[in-house]
């Protein structure tokens, strides 16, 4: 993936736009809230973001910068695939439970609506699941842990489905529930329906 940098104020940024999305939604998230949140002026904002579509843009692709760069480090190479996989859900729980703010961000649909760019920035995020998730279940159907009787891709949109329901489920909730503990649930079912009979 291509190199991301940011500066330390725009993260300070995009974590409170990130905020606002998930307490306000899209509909909350304007730069007069977000500077008032900030504590400086709607001026200062657009030194380092030039509008709203910029931020979370920037919010986007930091979030797929990151979990590219997080799920490369937590999936073993030494690891069989069903320790891959659970290395890389757990990784993905672990990183929601301490930053709810971007569930918004990275599962809600009105982002859709607002630019051609934030589109394409989704579909980067789906991109980078897609390439680790793709490659453990290819590796686990040709070792002979996961079943062949379903295509890779449509296991693919089974996992996915599943953990965005359950994301879906948690922000409903208000973040209340254990993400770890309902996660490991999660994790346990689609392996039992995964694994080669």
């Amino acid at each position: 993936m291509e190199d991301f940098k940011i500066s330390k104020r725009q993260q300070e940024i995009i974590d409170c736009a990130g905020k606002i999305l998930s307490q306000s939604g899209i509909s909350g998230l304007t730069t007069k809230n977000l500077a008032l949140e900030m504590k400086f002026s709607e001026s200062a904002l657009y030194r380092h973001f030039k509008s709203k579509g910029m931020i979370i843009e920037a919010m986007l692709a930091f979030m797929a910068h990151d979990m590219d760069k997080r799920l490369g480090e937590a999936i073993n190479p030494q690891q069989n695939p069903v320790e891959q996989f659970v290395s890389m859900f757990s990784s993905q729980f672990s990183f929601f439970s301490t930053n709810s703010h971007f569930v918004v961000a990275a599962f809600s649909d009105g982002l859709m609506e607002e630019s051609k760019e934030i589109n394409i920035a989704i579909k980067k995020i789906m991109a980078v699941k897609y390439k680790h998730l793709m490659s453990i279940i290819i590796a686990g159907q040709k070792q002979g842990v996961f079943t062949d009787k379903i295509d890779a891709k449509q296991l693919i949109h089974i996992v996915m489905g599943t953990f965005r329901l359950m994301m879906f489920k948690w922000r409903l909730d208000e973040f209340k529930f254990n993400l770890t503990k309902e996660g490991d649930k999660n994790i346990q079912a689609l392996l039992t329906l995964m694994r080669k009979s």
